[in-house]
């Protein structure tokens, strides 16, 4: 039986790769995609999820509208990253407009739908602001140990963040939504750590360029990210945190250790944080798996081969 496999996302381009990825792979079946805000509005991630599936003629593939807030935090965006409305307008332009409509059911009701449903055949990857996921857990405290697992794309154990010096993107948004998983949720906490060694060097693009519509997409996508504000970071290439979390799922290019996280809420400058206690100074038990190193050649394989399942025939 193919893995089951729900995605809670913002596209953004990131996401987008985690998608079609996990789309690419025979062995995976995606059950669902519940949106939630994040690297732009509710109502724009909506939209992308839509037109991403029918641009791979995958309208099967059921999208619920999430959380279009934070818990308590205004609403902090990353369009400056993926580009207006959240893809750059390359992908704007090669995307159509959606002939599909979410579901009626809120993404929150959907994932317990799913969970209870599935049960522990089901992972959810929550690669955007955990708010879904939280919110899901407040009405059933038991989804943590109905499903396979919660994977969560954020954090920054051991390195500096990518919106704070101290928080990444995904937590720094809804604190509030990432401290209940963590604390609560037992999740999988796949963060900067390992997603920013694991860059796609600029010849990946080259790999999908000119391989019909979809690779040109996959390129464009590509291209943005390396000429953005993560570039510099990458040297050159192309951070896809969200594709990472989807390769330590798909294949086995991370290192895992169990361990003891909070997040911090405070509000203040190290709003966002992810607290690892590596030492064990809070003698307290793990409370989540982190992965703390990489693979760097074996993830990039992994991203790239599953991006490459949804290649036609005659472009793969």
């Amino acid at each position: 039986m193919a893995e089951k496999l729900l995605l809670d996302v913002d596209p953004g381009i990131d996401d987008a790769l985690a998608v079609l990825m996990a789309l690419g792979n025979d062995d995976v079946e995606v059950v669902g995609l519940t949106t939630v805000m994040g690297n732009t509005t509710i109502e724009n991630t909506t939209k992308n999820a839509l037109a991403l599936l029918e641009f791979v003629d995958r309208t099967d593939v059921p999208v619920a509208k999430g959380a279009g807030r934070p818990f308590t935090d205004e609403l902090v965006m990353a369009e400056y990253v993926h580009g207006p409305g959240g893809v750059p307008e390359t992908v704007r332009e090669a995307l159509p407009e959606p002939s599909t409509e979410p579901i009626e059911r809120h993404a929150v009701d959907f994932i317990l739908e799913q969970a209870r449903e599935h049960g522990d055949d089901l992972t959810i990857a929550a690669v955007g602001p955990q708010t879904n996921v939280a919110l899901a857990m407040a009405l059933d405290p038991t989804l943590p140990d109905t499903v396979a697992d919660i994977y969560q794309m954020g954090g920054a154990l051991k390195t500096t963040g990518n919106v704070t010096p101290q928080a990444s993107f995904n937590f720094y948004v809804d604190a509030a939504a990432a401290a209940r998983v963590v604390q609560d949720g037992w999740p999988t906490v796949v963060g900067l750590d390992v997603t920013e060694p694991a860059y796609l060097p600029p010849e990946s693009q080259e790999r999908f360029r000119g391989r019909g519509p979809f690779g040109d997409v996959v390129a464009d996508i590509l291209e943005y990210k390396a000429q953005g504000p993560d570039g510099t970071v990458a040297e050159g290439g192309s951070i896809t945190s969200d594709a990472v979390v989807l390769a330590g799922i798909l294949g086995d290019p991370l290192t895992y250790e169990e361990a003891y996280v909070e997040i911090d809420t405070t509000g203040g400058p190290s709003n966002g944080a992810t607290i690892y206690d590596e030492h064990g100074v809070y003698e307290k038990s793990p409370n989540c798996t982190v992965a703390l190193d990489v693979d760097i050649e074996r993830c990039r394989e992994v991203i790239m081969s599953n991006l490459e399942g949804l290649l036609p025939e005659e472009d793969a």
